[in-house]
This record gives C-alpha cells, sequence and structure tokens, in this order.
C-alpha cells in the first residue's frame, strides 16, 4: 500500500462507515477502488467521492442524485456545473428540510398542548376521587 491509496479498512476507519457500505457503494458504481486479487485499494478520488457521497446522504440527497453531480466533476469546467447543479439540489433540499422542520415544529407544539390538557384532565380527576373519599 502507499500513502495515495488505503485499504478497505483503513476507509472505514477513516470515515467510520463499514464494509459493507463501502461495497455497496463500488456496486453501485460511486467509488471504483483498485483491486489487486481479493483486496480493494481506494485512491484519493475515491475518498473525496466518499466524502462527497457521506455529505449528500447527511443533507438527504438521494444517491441518484449524488452520482449525477459526482458524474458532473468530469465536464471540464472547472466543476462549474458540478457546483451549480449541486447548488440547485441543496436549495430544493434545504427547503424542503425548512418544511419538514415547520411541520415537526407545529405537531410538537401541539402535542404539548394535548399534554397539558391532559394533565388538568388528570388533575381534575384525582379532585373529585379525593373529595368523593
Amino acid at each position: 500500500m502507499t500513502e495515495a491509496t488505503m485499504t478497505i479498512r483503513q476507509m472505514c476507519d477513516e470515515f467510520d462507515v463499514t464494509p459493507r457500505t463501502l461495497r455497496f457503494y463500488e456496486a453501485k458504481e460511486l467509488l471504483f477502488p483498485i483491486r489487486e486479487r481479493q483486496k480493494r485499494l481506494f485512491t484519493k478520488r475515491d475518498r473525496a467521492r466518499l466524502k462527497l457521497i457521506l455529505r449528500g446522504k447527511r443533507f438527504g440527497f438521494s444517491l441518484e442524485e449524488i452520482r449525477q453531480l459526482l458524474d458532473l466533476y468530469d465536464m471540464g469546467d472547472q466543476q462549474r456545473t458540478q457546483l451549480a447543479r449541486t447548488y440547485e439540489i441543496a436549495k430544493e433540499r434545504l427547503a424542503d428540510m425548512e418544511a419538514q422542520r415547520d411541520e415537526l415544529t407545529q405537531a410538537i407544539d401541539e402535542l404539548k398542548e394535548q399534554m397539558r390538557w391532559g394533565e388538568k384532565m388528570l388533575a381534575s380527576m384525582d379532585q373529585t376521587k379525593k373529595a368523593a373519599e
């Protein structure tokens, strides 16, 4: 192994992923490790791609969106197309995430209100029970 390559174990340790995850991304043609018999050696390019894949997944991008963005890297326009498309997808994803957050905030507020109502009902029932005793 050279400094330019990493084994599957090193990749797992570096990026906190499982070997299965790396094999999955390889099967989906998102990573292209060098194969030496049974051994997989990941290049700097693979490491950069994995970093982008994991970031994209964290932000909720689909694997197909991630693939398309990674494929745009080699367009020859100093990544302008890739960056522009990434920005478009990120903008859409941010709007989705903000809408989800707003819906979740509303659901939390409603649940808190219902819990306050339930708390009052229980307290009222407890008072009624004590008064009857």
